[in-house]
């Protein structure tokens, strides 16, 4: 069995406070791999409260983003649709890994045995790259696949960094072609 993880594709994200060209190119193409995508789908929202500027995180980046409930913190329209239509689970995160998304994979994989995870979403250089060694820690036995054209990160550097992060970690680095 396979199991698509879609990071965090949200509004804020992708078009919105913190969005960036790279994020809004990928959208198309992650929307189709959902559509196409032969295995389980599940994904995670970056999911905060109006208090979000006095958290731990809030202090490190002052940008207030997907606060439950607005539009930024919704799904880009084209990846709700592709989520839409295919059975999927929501994991909401007030923080960079869903510590439920974990203990999911490990109770999935217990009962019909994983043989491959594959990530995309943004952004690869804090929640992609920080679910994929969660899961790499709880599987540690599946391969974690982390598509490299369908993920973006805050900068070009900081994406590439990241990817080259994962690689020393045994994570596999895949292309869409």
């Amino acid at each position: 069995m396979k199991l698509l993880v879609v990071v965090d594709m949200q509004n804020d994200f992708v078009t919105g406070v913190l969005g960036t060209k790279e994020a809004e190119s990928i959208v198309s193409d992650v929307a189709k791999m959902i559509a196409s995508y032969d295995g389980e789908v599940v994904y995670t929202m970056d999911t905060h409260t109006e208090d979000y500027l006095h958290t731990m995180e809030g202090e490190k980046l002052p940008v207030t983003h997907c606060v439950a409930g607005t539009e930024g913190w919704q799904l880009v329209p084209e990846i709700k649709n592709a989520i839409e239509h295919k059975v999927s689970k929501e994991f909401c995160k007030p923080t960079f890994g869903s510590l439920e998304l974990q203990e999911y994979v490990k109770a999935l994989n217990e009962e019909q045995m994983l043989e491959q995870i594959d990530l995309v979403g943004v952004c690869t250089d804090i929640c992609v790259i920080s679910n994929a060694l969660l899961l790499k820690a709880a599987v540690p036995e599946v391969k974690i696949c982390v598509y490299e054209d369908l993920t973006a990160g805050v900068t070009e550097e900081s994406h590439l960094n990241a990817i080259n992060a994962m690689k020393m970690c045994h994570i596999d680095i895949l292309s869409k072609e």
